[in-house]
């Protein structure tokens, strides 16, 4: 069987969605951007200073970049696969010969579109508040990639479990937009006393925010090879995670 067909099928259908309402899905992270960079990068950041020897501006763009990427790539999918869910669209899914990595491959896909979209549009927009010389491409890119990757995975599985729309934003609101703000975007981790320095290292998302950090600017403050070794387990295991539900049909099938 080509598998290629339904894959390109739900893909190209995810795409269409959110580009189909580009004011909604585009627009408003490039205002929300813009106000970041002016608030905290001009007119607090000149106040602060350097910050491990870049200035402030430097130092928050890597993590306002992935900030957006980690956003949009979740809710895509959240939103996507819950309104499947909602009106009865699964069902054609479920009855056709289409396999479920397939179908998890296909809103995987338009969640990193929508993530790697997004998050190109919030790093144009930071070309007019700093001037950064990427460090290392290849590490800046595979983080880009396979953060987008990991919070489409952990999107699905939320929208798999979730039973109206309140649950669906439940964990972004609560769980996802804390930890990624408690993630180093608008700190280093060495300012914190050492207790909340211990504390901040049970934060996934910090590893993912250093590590592109140290792709664009060359500074962070964890381990890189740690940092990719989080990240590509908390992918291997959301995406079993994701196949597993699917194969028993939890939150679908009943």
């Amino acid at each position: 069987m080509n598998f290629f067909i339904p894959f390109w099928t739900i893909l190209t259908k995810e795409i269409r969605r959110f580009t189909r309402i580009w004011p909604q899905t585009l627009l408003p992270p490039a205002i929300t951007t813009s106000l970041y960079f002016l608030i905290f990068g001009k007119l607090i950041g000149d106040r602060i200073g350097l910050i491990n020897g870049v200035s402030y501006m430097d130092y928050i763009v890597p993590g306002v970049i992935l900030m957006s990427v980690i956003s949009h790539s979740y809710a895509n999918v959240v939103s996507s696969f819950y309104s499947t869910k909602f009106q009865r669209h699964i069902e054609e899914l479920l009855v056709a010969p289409v396999p479920n990595f397939v179908i998890l491959s296909g809103y995987v896909g338009g969640g990193v579109a929508r993530g790697v979209l997004v998050g190109t549009v919030v790093a144009l927009i930071s070309t007019l508040f700093a001037k950064i010389q990427v460090q290392n491409w290849m590490v800046a890119m595979s983080v880009f990639f396979l953060t987008a990757i990991l919070f489409a995975l952990a999107g699905f599985i939320n929208a798999v479990f979730a039973d109206s729309f309140d649950d669906i934003s439940i964990i972004p609101n609560f769980i996802l937009t804390p930890l990624s703000y408690l993630g180093g975007v608008f700190y280093s981790v060495s300012m914190l006393p050492d207790i909340w320095q211990t504390i901040s290292l049970g934060n996934p998302i910090l590893y993912m925010i250093n590590a592109f950090r140290f792709g664009l600017i060359g500074v962070s403050d964890i381990d890189v090879i740690m940092a990719f070794s989080i990240t590509g387990g908390f992918i291997v295991f959301l995406t079993l995670l994701s196949l597993l539900l699917l194969y028993k049909g939890v939150g679908i099938k009943n």
